[in-house]
């Protein structure tokens, strides 16, 4: 039976269309849809995916950067870069630097947050002076942090004689001079994941706070079962930007240390390019590089797993 005419004209033009016109509608819709994000998918893939493969395609061959002769070597650089000891080292060293300064990005950033998420000046002055510092170019930053750990002279040396200490060297000692890094870096670029997680604060509802307050809920325990709970993807989020970005670490390492001492804090992007802009070997390069982009799929997917499984256990 069908609908009363004053049905229809209540429904609208669109309950009035045959079923094949809907349909035909759909259809434009989707079309339309998929013109907006073509150039966008366009893009990505002219600038992403095809030098990703090309990349990993140079890699199995042996290949001058000055020049368009290549040679197909198969699987020669990888079983190559198993056999070096230094791209051994610089892969240990990368692992390092992330495993030192990726869990004090999410604990401090947290940390200055919670600190700093409440009205007033003060706390207004002190996030723009904690964010201003990721604004700077590395050579700046750099140049000052070389500037404060010069032996002797430099504003650290000072301050350690004056508490009785001696002079430590921080930038050539073996030991030292990763961590030396990875404590600078964290100084420099502190303030995004800050903001990451002041913003994620934000979010939280008030109601909550004071459901929390009015079951005398200490403030131990509101951070514990009210904030945390609250800031797991933001936390995620701010783990995984930090991985990626702290793989990719080379400019502050080739300013400060130059990868010494004995390569004791040389970086896989840093034997990268020199592979490639130095010893011209275009394909033992590209060959490296695929193997720093499986180490970023793998944590970055691990850490995906890890977020997966909480949910998981949670229902």
């Amino acid at each position: 039976m069908s609908a009363p005419a004053s049905t229809l004209a209540a429904l609208g033009p669109v309950a009035r269309r045959p079923p094949r016109a809907q349909a035909a509608g759909v259809r434009r819709s989707r079309l339309s849809n998929a013109l907006f994000v073509l150039p966008f998918v366009l893009l990505y893939a002219v600038l992403v995916l095809v030098p990703l493969a090309q990349g990993f395609w140079i890699s199995f061959h042996e290949h001058d950067l000055l020049s368009d002769e290549h040679t197909w070597i198969g699987l020669e650089n990888y079983a190559n870069l198993l056999d070096d000891e230094i791209f051994l080292q610089v892969l240990w060293n990368t692992l390092r630097f992330v495993l030192i300064s990726v869990p004090v990005f999410v604990v401090l950033s947290l940390a200055l947050a919670l600190a700093l998420n409440r009205p007033g000046r003060l706390s207004a002055w002190l996030r723009g002076m904690f964010f201003s510092a990721s604004v700077l170019s590395v050579t700046i930053v750099t140049l000052v942090w070389r500037l404060a750990l010069m032996p002797d002279r430099g504003l650290v040396a000072q301050l350690l004689s004056h508490v009785g200490l001696g002079d430590v060297s921080f930038l050539t000692s073996e030991t030292l001079a990763l961590p030396t890094v990875a404590m600078i870096t964290v100084w420099w670029i502190i303030g995004l994941p800050m903001m990451l997680f002041l913003s994620a604060l934000q979010q939280i509802p008030g109601d909550v706070y004071e459901a929390a307050a009015l079951d005398n809920a200490t403030r131990w325990r509101t951070l514990l079962s009210v904030t945390l709970p609250a800031l797991k993807r933001t936390v995620m989020l701010v783990a995984i930007i930090e991985i990626i970005r702290e793989c990719q670490v080379f400019p502050q390492i080739l300013l400060l240390t130059a990868g010494g001492p004995n390569n004791s804090s040389r970086s896989i992007v840093q034997f990268i390019y020199e592979q490639a802009f130095v010893q011209l070997s275009l394909g033992y390069a590209t060959a490296a590089s695929q193997v720093l982009f499986a180490f970023l799929l793998v944590g970055v997917s691990f850490q995906l797993w890890l977020q997966r499984d909480k949910r998981g256990a949670a229902r």
